[in-house]
């Protein structure tokens, strides 16, 4: 059986100090990989001390992105797997985003993507392998509101998904996402406040299996998903979300 060890592989986690970059952060450690985090210049490395290299970058500055992870690439003889996980949410009236908001959720969640992606394939492609995974949502299953823009630029990452696997393929390079549910987060707290016991029932209620999904949860399918034992499988949306 393939083994889920990722020794001496180096691995791009962005959004690497949310609530699921942590998670990951500490999965990638776990198995082998050096791991570079990526998330905003003033972000506070600690919670991933000693598990990865941090490297601040506001993924909204898309020029400043791709300066910054080429030059990354240059340094390190690039990079092996990249998880594109940041992500920005908000949750309010579709009314009251302004055009600015909508465009920086795209820039954050989806055009950074593309950025990153593009950047990464091309030391891939010279080693004739390598591994993308993008966080798409639960969300887009329709069955939520207030989220507009979060929503569109998942959709868009799915779209990047099922495109970069059809164009990367040929490269031996694997792009898959992960969609994952409603997760016990810091986020879940910061958009609910004194709503989150209604929304914790509102999941509960509406998912198959009846307990919440954890950031390992999501972090064990990305390993999966980076390892040999998933080489077979691109341009796939898998649903890690208890069931809906």
């Amino acid at each position: 059986m393939a083994s889920l060890s990722l020794d001496n592989k180096t691995v791009l986690v962005t959004g690497a100090l949310g609530t699921i970059g942590q998670a990951l952060v500490s999965r990638y450690h776990d198995v082998g990989a050096k791991v570079v985090a990526l998330d905003l210049p003033h972000g506070d490395p600690a919670t991933i001390a000693g598990k990865a290299r941090y490297l601040g970058c506001d993924l909204a500055d898309l020029a400043a992105t791709e300066r910054a992870v080429r030059g990354l690439c240059d340094e390190v003889g690039g990079i092996d797997v990249l998880v594109n996980n940041a992500a920005h949410i908000t949750n309010k009236p579709y009314e009251d985003y302004s055009v600015a908001e909508y465009e920086e959720a795209l820039k954050i969640n989806s055009s950074a993507a593309f950025v990153l992606t593009r950047i990464c394939a091309e030391g891939m492609k010279a080693k004739r392998r390598g591994k993308i995974i993008c966080l798409t949502s639960l969300t887009l299953n329709g069955q939520w509101e207030g989220f507009v823009p979060y929503v569109a630029s998942k959709g868009a990452m799915f779209g990047l998904v099922k495109s970069f696997a059809r164009e990367l393929g040929k490269h031996g390079i694997n792009v898959n996402g992960i969609s994952p549910g409603a997760v016990l987060s810091d986020a879940e707290w910061k958009l609910f406040g004194d709503r989150r016991e209604a929304y914790h029932q509102w999941i509960l209620d509406h998912q198959c299996l009846k307990r919440r999904i954890e950031p390992d949860n999501i972090a064990d399918l990305a390993i999966f998903l980076s390892s040999a034992q998933s080489d077979l499988i691109t341009g796939q949306n898998i649903s890690c979300d208890g069931g809906w």
